[in-house]
């Protein structure tokens, strides 16, 4: 039952007897009010120098204090949790509504959102990286378009010129295609890089594989033991490429699937492309020649940094739990 509140002299008498230097026992035993009244009221008049009451900002919390902790410490525990499994518990102790219960959450700085997916990682992968770098043949596939980087570019001309030979970007309808490309790298420096001709099966790929991977480790002087790096796209992982790589005795660095793209060949596409468009191929021929020539032109030295990347890339992921990183 809800105690009697104290009245306005008493609770003056209190603050008064206090500031004469009354302790809180003495003053809880002569007046008869508990102690811990006593104190409460005194608080009061330090904060606010009343000992009226005051006006409240709004209707009284149906959740007590222990309810809100106990609510704050089960999202803590399991921050899966629902809302309605909050709310079940809280019923089953006699506690208020959802918009209650989740007003409560949010006061403590707790909000629900979407939970990221992420890939599994393991801590194997980085001492991979840590030990071997040095042996692993990165590769990937990307697509490089004809007009693409290059569509909108800015010239010095003089008013009235905008049409002149000089002044303007070949184009054909349509961005004028685009070419596939299967390429790797290793510290050492770039491996082959090759056109894939139409769309590529698990065939066709085994096949690049018979033709470049194991060349580009002899002239990179990866040494027989190196360690071939491949996405888990289902052409690398069908069962012909699979039988290839085990004939060859190719050792495969194992791969996270839907792994994030910290793939440091990444940054060599980037730059390539953009290498690429400052030559300005008018055809896919040209732009095939160009690549390879801009491919073959990528520094050891960038390639070595790349890869040294990586091990601390992986780290930082691992390290924050996340499914993604910067290059």
């Amino acid at each position: 039952m809800k105690s009697k509140e104290l009245s306005v002299d008493l609770r003056d008498r209190i603050v008064s007897w206090h500031k004469s230097g009354e302790g809180y026992r003495k003053l809880s035993a002569a007046l008869k009010v508990p102690m811990t009244t006593v104190a409460s009221i005194i608080r009061k008049w330090k904060k606010f120098k009343t000992t009226r009451t005051l006006p409240r900002a709004g209707r009284p919390s149906k959740l007590s204090d222990r309810g809100r902790r106990a609510l704050v410490r089960d999202v803590t525990k399991n921050p899966m949790v629902t809302l309605s499994e909050l709310h079940r518990s809280s019923v089953e102790r006699g506690e208020p509504s959802r918009t209650t219960i989740s007003s409560a959450i949010h006061q403590s700085g707790l909000y629900g959102r979407v939970a990221r997916l992420k890939p599994l990682l393991s801590k194997r992968h980085l001492k991979d990286s840590q030990t071997m770098r040095n042996k692993l043949l990165w590769s990937d596939e990307t697509k490089i378009e004809l007009f693409g980087v290059n569509a909108r570019r800015h010239v010095w001309r003089k008013p009235g010129t905008a049409h002149h030979q000089a002044n303007t970007i070949p184009t054909v309808k349509h961005g004028g295609g685009s070419i596939m490309l299967w390429g790797c790298f290793s510290a050492a420096g770039t491996g082959r890089l090759v056109r894939i001709k139409g769309e590529m099966t698990a065939a066709m790929y085994r096949d690049i594989l018979d033709e470049n991977l194991l060349q580009s480790a002899l002239d990179l002087r990866l040494g027989q033991r190196f360690i071939f790096q491949q996405d888990d796209d289902p052409k690398h992982t069908a069962k012909i490429s699979k039988e290839w790589l085990h004939d060859n005795s190719v050792n495969v660095l194992e791969w996270p699937s839907q792994s994030p793209d910290f793939n440091p060949i990444e940054n060599l596409w980037r730059h390539l492309k953009m290498a690429v468009h400052r030559r300005f191929p008018s055809n896919l021929m040209e732009l095939e020649r160009c690549c390879k020539e801009e491919w073959a032109k990528l520094a050891k030295g960038r390639c070595a940094k790349l890869v040294a990347s990586y091990s601390k890339r992986f780290e930082a992921l691992i390290a924050a739990k996340v499914a993604s990183t910067k290059y």
